[in-house]
């Protein structure tokens, strides 16, 4: 399908201003991080000596190598679990005629519609009765539960688009279904997992109510939930508040950046499979 030049200037002038809506509260964010400590920052103004030191005492105040290795902890606990139980889980729904498969299905649907916040509340209490309140299981273990309707989803998605008549194939081979779903399937679906693993990774990095709710030590949290701290203690000096905001950004922005070509790629695969 051939553009017109009016139709291709169009279509670059719409994504230059879409790209130039969302850097700019980044742009402010990070002007407002390089003002001198102790002023009120107003408009988007470059300083005319910026601050860098600011971060260093955003990173220093707030603690943030505790909460850099409380993080990973966390994802680490989080997302392997994740991706390896919705894969089989997308694997067996997708592929295999599994007794009740639609009904499980069904229930997967049903929990994609359930927000976080309308199930804090038995979660607390859930955790509180198992003694693992204030510690980092108490995050680790209700995010495997609640991530498990879209991650399922997503593999089942990319599962259903499989050809049957490669699994047809690999049974006349006289392979089993484990050897079906860990020597076939689970190559073709790369793509869908390590996008799916992106996904899971910044949900969970940037997760900020079961940390606030469930955690009292920030060091156990997430840095976006160690955010609702640094503000509390430090929500008057807006200049730090911001350079701690970006510090606690910029890790979910340099994942994105290297594996965004994965994610695309799982995307438009799933799009030209139909």
């Amino acid at each position: 399908m051939k553009l017109s030049r009016r139709e291709q200037l169009t279509g670059r002038i719409f994504l230059v201003a879409l790209a130039l809506i969302t850097l700019l509260p980044f742009v402010s964010m990070l002007s407002a991080a390089l003002q001198p400590r102790g002023t009120v920052p107003s408009g988007l103004s470059w300083p005319a000596d910026p601050q860098w030191g600011n971060f260093v005492d955003a990173f220093t105040v707030a603690n943030m190598a505790a909460l850099l290795r409380s993080s990973l902890l966390i994802v680490a606990g989080v997302v392997p679990v994740s991706v390896l139980i919705a894969t089989m889980a997308g694997f067996g729904l997708g592929q295999l005629r599994v007794p009740g498969g639609r009904i499980a299905f069904a229930l997967l649907l049903l929990g994609l519609t359930m927000p976080f916040e309308a199930v804090v509340t038995p979660i607390y209490y859930q955790i509180r009765d198992l003694g693992l309140l204030n510690t980092r299981w108490a995050i680790i273990l209700p995010l495997i539960g609640l991530y498990m309707p879209f991650a399922v989803f997503w593999m089942r998605a990319h599962f259903i688009n499989v050809p049957q008549e490669l699994a047809d194939a690999a049974r006349v081979d006289g392979s089993s279904t484990w050897q079906l779903f860990w020597r076939v399937q689970v190559p073709l679906a790369k793509p869908a997992i390590a996008s799916l693993t992106i996904l899971l990774f910044l949900w969970t990095w940037n997760q900020f109510l079961l940390a606030i709710v469930l955690v009292d030590d920030s060091t156990k949290r997430t840095m976006a939930g160690a955010l609702g701290a640094f503000q509390g203690q430090w929500g008057t000096d807006q200049v730090l508040l911001c350079a701690g905001s970006l510090l606690i950004l910029t890790p979910t922005l340099v994942i994105f950046l290297i594996f965004q070509r994965q994610f695309i790629k799982a995307l438009l695969q799933g799009s030209l499979k139909g």
